[in-house]
């Protein structure tokens, strides 16, 4: 179904490319996130990471990301240095920033991200570090 949804992206108005992909949640090791909006100048996504579960130390090469809390506590890593963001909180990681989301918590935590740059695809992840084993 999201081959599909990507492949009929193709010929559609941006406003449609932005329903079609709020049609589908994915499911990761550590959560889930939804894609809220995207067109050709940006990507936003509603990430919730599951209790004491987080994501992969990483970077990106083609994108700025901005994460602002909604839910919870999320510990993020940026470069080496560990912050405690609550709601209504953020942070901004620029191209190449090594950066992870980790929920300390018991609860899920819930955030958005606003990408911004020259691609948003998902193989523009460099992973570093990663808890589940998967390889770039």
């Amino acid at each position: 179904l999201i081959k599909w949804q990507e492949e009929q992206k193709i010929n559609m108005s941006d406003t449609t490319k932005s329903f079609m992909a709020m049609q589908y949640v994915d499911v990761r090791p550590w959560g889930e996130y939804q894609v809220m909006h995207e067109d050709d100048n940006c990507k936003v996504k509603k990430i919730i990471v599951s209790a004491e579960s987080k994501l992969s130390y990483q970077y990106h090469a083609h994108r700025k990301e901005q994460w602002v809390v909604i839910k919870g506590q999320l510990t993020v890593i940026l470069n080496g240095v560990e912050r405690a963001l609550n709601p209504g909180m953020g942070i901004t990681i620029y191209p190449g920033d090594k950066h992870r989301a980790w929920n300390k918590t018991n609860e899920p935590v819930e955030f958005i991200e606003v990408q911004t740059g020259t691609y948003f695809g998902e193989d523009d992840i460099v992973r570093i570090e990663d808890d589940y084993g998967r390889q770039d």
